[in-house]
């Protein structure tokens, strides 16, 4: 099974059946899904212009007590700092996010770079736990992940496109 299909089937199992994000070409996979989840209804995407705006859809949907799940690549990742710091880890609303690594490949596009290259150290710096997606054992990943949320608001980093 794919990667983005077993990552949306692991999460709609556990409950997760809301979606928000921005696209990123790394994401495609989960994006064709949430997009277009068929008749099951079992997900529900709602788009967002930027990654603050989808931070905030998650955070009034966690705090309604829906399992709410934010995509975005990196770059967008400091488009949602005030969010993430005013708000989801002073009043400890706890999200997951799936963020793409764009630039851990040196073949990326240049304006990848920089955000690449400091990618682990921001997340580290604003207190975000996170861990690496590893396709092979999706699964864990996801468990590792979750497990994660007691502490604060989890990041699962993509690095291959899924």
């Amino acid at each position: 099974m794919p990667a983005a299909e077993e990552l949306i089937r692991e999460l709609t199992d556990r409950g997760y059946a809301d979606f928000t994000g921005v696209p990123c070409s790394m994401l495609k996979g989960i994006f064709k899904i949430v997009e277009n989840p068929g008749p099951s209804g079992r997900i529900r995407y709602f788009p967002a212009p930027r990654e603050d705006t989808a931070l905030g859809v998650a955070s009034g949907l966690a705090v309604a007590g829906r399992k709410a799940v934010v995509l975005m690549q990196n770059s967008g990742l400091a488009n949602g700092l005030n969010v993430l710091t005013s708000f989801n880890l002073v009043y400890e609303v706890r999200l997951p996010l799936v963020v793409s690594w764009r630039g851990s490949d040196p073949d990326d596009a240049v304006e990848h770079r920089v955000i690449g290259r400091e990618l682990p150290r921001l997340l580290d710096l604003f207190g975000l736990v996170w861990n690496v997606l590893d396709v092979s054992d999706v699964r864990r990943s996801v468990d590792t992940w979750l497990a994660r949320l007691v502490e604060t608001t989890s990041v699962l980093v993509v690095r291959e496109g899924i």
